[in-house]
This record gives structure tokens, C-alpha cells and sequence, in this order.
């Protein structure tokens, strides 16, 4: 039976809900535009290609593609290389290689361009990219500015969900501190509002906080690390920020001080003044290619996060719906569970930011602690008839350390106020030793159990006995730099 044909009223129907269609998401992208904070953050022609570029990582490229390009010009891409999916066991090794042979071949191409002219369909294309009197020293010094970037379309996709769990209690929080709202958007960049998210330097949590200047706006130990709480990480990187803008005056370069250092940005803008100068001409320090990036990052996750937001397609993880418990004294863990009826896993998850030894009971949720609970009528009830005896006068003292991602023999030693060649000693640590994660060390001076034989039925086993080893003493600062291996551990 053949086809029925369509008619011409039919057509001109179709046309019509297209170009309706059409202009809808064209008025709608126009106006999502208008909601942007252009007077806080504007877009500067200078980096206008930079922006374009990270919008395209974020929003068209996936983790299955690695953009060839030229780093100092982003407008300038060679090549889209397809890669093997990350989740595939051994994938890592052939992307590594796939991406530096494609760097290799575009950095030999360049190197050939810059001596003479073109000879192949390929060598045009790439040399079409270069205009201008002195194209030879254009492709001469692009040659070593080819850099390889991986796309992030399915991982910032899942962080415009995740976000729906803690955007409107974030603006909030910075509308608190009187700054732009759109400045929640900056999680996009540092994180994709992955909470247990940790950096090659040890940067972790939603904001990406270091270990030292997290110190100096959140409570950061063995049993707490409230850079792994978004909210409260939230209140930092707000006072951060503030403190930034009232330095800098300026919301680019306050923006860019969160990458690069706030005295480092003050240092620029004392030198060159604005930001678009800052951009194009300096090249001190550690201003490479990460910070001159990052407020061009910012702009490109802000309108890409929006324009998500605003589509209809993505549906939001709901708003997170908790009460808070202000503790008057330590707590176990397993005494909270037990009196609301909830899991330890449930206790840690509404809390991320109480570490193992928390949840593996060998600490107390700390004194103070504003412990975050599920909603309802009736964890409300509960927490009226929480009885004051499960609280403790005193955190329970360590004898063990369980090694965390980021840990260094120094940086423990300094922890539990013992000398790093004390702690290497009572664990049979040498200089060339390596720490795994939740590896568990004996504190020494802490009662805490050292390595000994005994026999147990005829056979030798390896048991702990407890006998104190080694005194208290100042971190030992030139201690080797023994960090906690990462490959247990995700994030």
C-alpha cells in the first residue's frame, strides 16, 4: 500500500510549529541571557574565544573525546580524538597514549609549517588556521603550545542534576554575605557539585578547598572535614570570596584569585591594572594556563548550567530537607543511629564531612557539631527526647590513625602532636614506604598497640599489644613527604 501523500495544509502546519518552535528556544536562550549578572561579570572580547571553547567542553564534547588545540589560542582547535570509555578497566594507559601521539603529530606538523609551505590536505587545513605577515613564528611557537582537553559534557550534565540538592540553600548563603547569587555556579568549575571530589594537590570537597586555607575558615581534623560538606564548605568559600572582592574591587579578578591566590592577583592587578590586560600580558608566577582560564570557565558553566536548568529536559535532584542537631557533647555514632533509627551509612551520608574514624566508631561526633538529620514531624520528636546521657564530656582518645587521601607522614605527626620519626618508628616506616588508604597507624605515646609474636595454638600469628612507643613531640617538618596512595580510593 503505497504511502498517503501529505497535503499542503499539512506542510505549511509543520513549517509553522517548526518556525514557532524555533523562535521560542531563540527567545528564550535571549532572555536566559538577560538573567545573567552581565555588570558582576562581564564578558570581555578578549576572551570571548575562550569562552566559546569551555562551553563546548562542557556542552557538546563528551568524556569519549579529547579536543586537540592550541592553548594560548583556543579558537584554534586541530583535531577531536575519540577515547576509550574511563569506566573500562585499563582504558586510562591507551587514552594517555592516544592523546599524546595526537599532541606529537600536530607539534611535528607546526614545527614542518613554520620551514616551509604545505604539501599535504592536512598540513593546508592546519596551516589555514595561521594569517598574517609572520605566520612562520606563529606556527613556530604553536608548536609548543599544543595541549590536549578532555570534554565534560556527561559529568557536568550529572553536576546540573546534583546541583538541585544544594543551589537555592547556596544562594542563599551568599546572598547572606551580600554577593552575587550567580557565584553558586563557580561549584560547576572547581567540582561538578561532586562533594567527595579531591584534587592532585589535595584540594577537596565541592569548593575545592586546601588543607591550609581551609583551616582558616572551617573545622578541619582527624574525626571532621568540613571541606566535604557543601554547606558548610559553602560559608567558606562565601567568606572567601568577600574577603577577595573587598581586595580586588573587581569580580574577575576576585574570581580568578580563587585559582590563582589572592596575593598573587593583587600583586597582577597593582602591575597591569585591568582585567583584560591581566589576561593578555602576564605571564608571572604560577599564572599559567588554569588560572588565565578560570573566569572564562566560570562564564562559559554559568550560561551552560542555565541554559540546562532552563530547557525542561534535565530533571533536578530534589532540595535537600534535613533538621540540624546542635550537639551539647561528643556522641557515638552508633547512639545516634539507634535513638532516630537510622544507619550509620544514612548518619554519614546527610554528613559527609564526618570522616572514617567517625563512622568506624573509633572517635565521637565532635562537641558542637551541628549534626544534620532527615526531615519530618517526627525526627522533630525525636530530637526533643534525645536523653543528655549519650553525650560525652570528652572526645575518646586515638590510638590509631587511619590514613585519608592527602595524608603525609608530617602532616599526621602534626595531627596527634607527635615527631614524624616517632610515628615512622612505631610503624616500620622507611623513607621509601608507601601509605594506602584506610591503612591504620599506631600513634605512639598514645597506649597505642605495636607489632609483636605470639604463639597461638602451636602456629605464630602477628598480634597487636598494647605498649606505648616513642614520646610526644613537635611535627618533624623534614620528614619524607610519604603521601597516601590514591588508587583505593575514588574521587
Amino acid at each position: 500500500m503505497a504511502p498517503k501523500p501529505v497535503s499542503f495544509p499539512n506542510i505549511l502546519k509543520m513549517l509553522l510549529f517548526s518556525y514557532t518552535l524555533w523562535w521560542s528556544l531563540a527567545a528564550a536562550t535571549e532572555c536566559l541571557a538577560g538573567t545573567q549578572d552581565t555588570e558582576n561579570f562581564p564578558l570581555y572580547p578578549a576572551i570571548k574565544n575562550n569562552v566559546q571553547f569551555w562551553e563546548k567542553i562542557y556542552g557538546h564534547y563528551s568524556l569519549k573525546q579529547a579536543v586537540i588545540h592550541d592553548s594560548e589560542d583556543l579558537s584554534k582547535v586541530y583535531e577531536v580524538i575519540p577515547l576509550l570509555d574511563r569506566d573500562l578497566p585499563g582504558s586510562r594507559r591507551p587514552n594517555e597514549i592516544a592523546e599524546r601521539l595526537a599532541k606529537e603529530k600536530y607539534q611535528a606538523i607546526l614545527t614542518r609549517l613554520a620551514q616551509q609551505p604545505p604539501s599535504t590536505a592536512e598540513e593546508k587545513r592546519i596551516a589555514a588556521l595561521f594569517t598574517g605577515r609572520n605566520c612562520s613564528q606563529d606556527m613556530a611557537r604553536a608548536a609548543q603550545n599544543v595541549r590536549s582537553q578532555c570534554g565534560q559534557k556527561e559529568r557536568f550534565l550529572a553536576g546540573v542534576v546534583i546541583s538541585g540538592t544544594y543551589m537555592k540553600e547556596i544562594k542563599r548563603i551568599l546572598r547572606s554575605y551580600h554577593l552575587p547569587e550567580d557565584l553558586a555556579y563557580l561549584a560547576h568549575v572547581e567540582s561538578s557539585f561532586n562533594t567527595r571530589a579531591y584534587s592532585k594537590v589535595g584540594a577537596a570537597g565541592l569548593w575545592q578547598f586546601t588543607r591550609a586555607t581551609g583551616k582558616r575558615y572551617m573545622n578541619i581534623d582527624y574525626a571532621v572535614d568540613e571541606r566535604l560538606d557543601p554547606i558548610r564548605a559553602t560559608y567558606a568559600a562565601a567568606k572567601y570570596l568577600q574577603n577577595s572582592y573587598r581586595s580586588l574591587e573587581n569580580w574577575p579578578l576576585a574570581l580568578t584569585s580563587y585559582n590563582y591566590g589572592l596575593p598573587g592577583m593583587v600583586r597582577a592587578a597593582r602591575e597591569l591594572g585591568t582585567y583584560e590586560r591581566i589576561f593578555q600580558n602576564y605571564n608571572k608566577g604560577y599564572f599559567k594556563f588554569a588560572s588565565k582560564n578560570f573566569y572564562s570557565e566560570f562564564l562559559a558553566a554559568l550560561k551552560t548550567a542555565k541554559t540546562l536548568e532552563a530547557s525542561g529536559s534535565v530533571k533536578l535532584a530534589p532540595e535537600l530537607n534535613c533538621h540540624y542537631l546542635n550537639l551539647p557533647g561528643y556522641v557515638h555514632i552508633k547512639e545516634i543511629a539507634k535513638h532516630f533509627g537510622i544507619s550509620a551509612a544514612t548518619v554519614k551520608e546527610l554528613n559527609p564531612a564526618l570522616l572514617s574514624p567517625v563512622v568506624d566508631g573509633e572517635k565521637h561526633i565532635p562537641k558542637g557539631y551541628s549534626l544534620r538529620l532527615p526531615g519530618g514531624n517526627q525526627i522533630k520528636q525525636q530530637i526533643a527526647s534525645l536523653s543528655p546521657a549519650v553525650f560525652k564530656s570528652k572526645q575518646r582518645a586515638s590510638q590509631y590513625h587511619k590514613v585519608q587521601k592527602g595524608d603525609t607522614v608530617s602532616s599526621i605527626a602534626r595531627l596527634h602532636g607527635v615527631s614524624a620519626k616517632s610515628l615512622m618508628q612505631a610503624n616500620n616506616l622507611d623513607k621509601s614506604a608507601k601509605l594506602h588508604i584506610r591503612q591504620d597507624l599506631v600513634i605512639p605515646g598514645k597506649k597505642a598497640p605495636t607489632v609483636g609474636d605470639i604463639n597461638t595454638g602451636g602456629k605464630r600469628k602477628t598480634v597487636l599489644n598494647l605498649t606505648p612507643d616513642g614520646k610526644p613531640g613537635a611535627g618533624d617538618s623534614a620528614a619524607p613527604p610519604l603521601i597516601a596512595s590514591q588508587e583505593t580510593t575514588p574521587g
